[in-house]
């Protein structure tokens, strides 16, 4: 199997680095292949908009949804966008690695789903949830959070763990199709022992390694051009 990682956090050196490494070196000794899509370190621009495209098709009236179909029928995506779009969907097993921050996603990993989840490359009409691009394909949600698991709790401050990760797992990955497991959660990383954070590592590797020994058999996914003729046209420019 090939697996994604994207990796959310502006330090390779912190707790989150340290479950990066834990599931490189894990991936590696089972004999399958990883890459990493390092947010920060690259440099990723979480803002999507016109910049996203080498030309734009209509630029007096942009929307962004249709000019995300003309871009995935003519390779006009920014490298950048291209790039990261090619390792998505090269994966079998897609894992993000992030801090939770004010209840959800750093804003660059949020920017990642924007701009790289495109219409055409992605998803398309009729193509979504249990009818996903990536169905078969795995997921696995890694998050280090600053509270305790009784403040993710249902008589938590916060709620459970499960509601404030479900735009992530089933807005996203499930929107997709990919199949989803329980978030891997390491809780309250700045004040444990570094006894838990080593449980934690551990825990993490073997999630991973769950779900990469699980049988499993690849699905080709079909190119943009032959995604978008088998769903058809669609305007969405005075639809908001």
């Amino acid at each position: 199997m090939h697996v994604l990682v994207v990796y959310a956090h502006p330090s390779r050196r912190s707790f989150n680095g340290a479950l990066l490494d834990a599931v490189i070196e894990e991936v590696n000794s089972l004999g399958h292949t990883i890459e990493v899509s390092d947010l920060y370190a690259e440099g990723f621009n979480a803002c999507g908009g016109p910049q996203d495209f080498i030309e734009l098709q209509e630029p007096a009236q942009f929307h962004y949804q249709s000019e995300q179909k003309s871009a995935a029928l003519s390779d006009n995506f920014v490298p950048e966008i291209a790039r990261e779009q090619a390792r998505l969907r090269r994966a079998d097993l897609l894992i993000l690695q992030f801090p939770l921050w004010w209840g959800g996603v750093p804003a660059i990993l949020k920017g990642w789903f924007d701009r790289v989840a495109t219409y055409g490359v992605a998803y398309a009409d009729g193509m979504r949830f249990e009818s996903g691009l990536f169905k078969g394909r795995r997921s696995l949600v890694s998050v280090t959070t600053g509270g305790t698991p009784a403040r993710f709790s249902e008589a938590g401050d916060y709620g459970p763990i499960e509601k404030v990760l479900w735009p992530v797992q089933q807005l996203f990955l499930g929107y997709l199709g990919f199949a989803r497991v329980p978030p891997q959660v390491a809780w309250a990383v700045a004040r444990v022992e570094d006894e838990a954070r080593r449980e934690a590592v551990s825990a993490l590797r073997l999630r991973v390694r769950e779900l990469l020994e699980a049988p499993y058999q690849r699905r080709e996914l079909p190119t943009p051009q032959a995604l978008l003729a088998a769903v058809g046209n669609r305007d969405w420019r005075h639809k908001g």
